[in-house]
């Protein structure tokens, strides 16, 4: 994970789904001290949370540095802001609806709908679907080209230069992060499934794992012990709290609930054998030179060889 000037930054390492794997590392405090400072005073970063899990258990769980700017503690059960971790969490919650034979990874998202997407016309809550009108490749896009991102969506609407939403490519022919699309799904699953998307993931992954300091919409209980942002320029960012549940990326959490969730991942809890490898197998290979920004040229194609050489799981 790519370390931001924040002052608190997850991140959260799955090392151990084999034995003994990064047994020396993880358990060498000393060495994780010495890494964790010098990508502190690399990247600026007033605080960071780390955790390593082995063999579907965390190992290490540990805070750094500040948590706001009077300089009090950041501490393992500090909430900041879960951002795109959310996206992993959604993931995992449709996978065990896929297992309950609620969603199809490959049938399309129009037919979870009971009327075609575009008639659904511009919701803020969720995503300017009225501005697909003129493309029918919005039947298209399953379940599956979402949580690979290959939706053809730019990462947000509001990012295109006429903030209007769009498909740039032939869904699920290539990857392109899109948090656009993740609310797409979103919105299959409330409106077409009627269910409550946060109550889901409450009871099927933050009460399951013991994550009392997780939610997918802002609590008061937080602000006891809560993260600010930090800025690229080094000024305050207070905590943007979330009064609305959005699967891109609402959720707030500590770096000792997010360690229980990628131990859980890790031993595979509470899906079947198939979905949870569906969940770690390469999906879609990744063919420009970096993630961001989302829709980039490919990369030239040397022989044996595509792109970067990385999959999307």
């Amino acid at each position: 994970m790519r370390i931001v000037k924040r002052a608190a930054t997850i991140a959260a390492l799955l090392a151990a789904t084999l034995p003994n794997a990064g047994q020396a590392q993880t358990r060498d405090a000393a060495a994780i001290d010495a890494a964790v400072k010098a990508a502190m005073a690399r990247t600026g970063a007033k605080g960071l949370a780390i955790a390593t899990i082995e063999d579907g258990k965390p190992v290490v769980v540990r805070s750094f540095g500040a948590r706001n700017a009077a300089g009090a503690s950041l501490d393992t059960d500090t909430v900041m802001y879960g951002a795109s971790l959310t996206k992993a969490v959604f993931a995992y919650t449709v996978m065990q609806l896929v297992d309950e034979g609620k969603i199809d990874l490959d049938k399309p998202i129009a037919d979870m709908l009971p009327k075609p997407l575009p008639d659904y016309g511009n919701l803020e809550a969720y995503g300017n679907w009225g501005d697909l009108a003129g493309d029918p490749r919005w039947r298209k896009i399953t379940p599956r080209m979402v949580l690979t991102h290959s939706t053809g969506f730019a990462n947000f609407a509001f990012l295109e230069p006429d903030e209007k939403l769009r498909i740039h490519f032939e869904p699920g022919s290539r990857y392109a992060y899109s948090g656009e699309g993740i609310l797409l799904l979103q919105f299959a699953i409330e409106k077409g499934l009627d269910l409550d998307l946060g109550a889901e993931m409450q009871r099927r992954v933050f009460d399951r794992f013991g994550m009392t300091n997780t939610s997918m919409k802002w609590r008061a209980d937080f602000a006891r012990n809560l993260a600010d942002g930090w800025t690229a320029e080094g000024k305050v960012e207070p905590h943007d709290e979330r009064s609305r549940v959005r699967a891109a990326g609402s959720m707030d959490t500590t770096i000792a609930d997010m360690a229980r969730f990628a131990a859980g991942l890790a031993r595979g809890d509470g899906l079947s054998a198939k979905a949870r490898r569906e969940m770690v197998r390469g999906q879609l290979p990744i063919t420009t030179s970096s993630q961001f920004p989302t829709l980039q040229p490919d990369l030239p194609r040397p022989p044996g060889r595509r792109g970067s050489r990385l999959d999307w799981e």
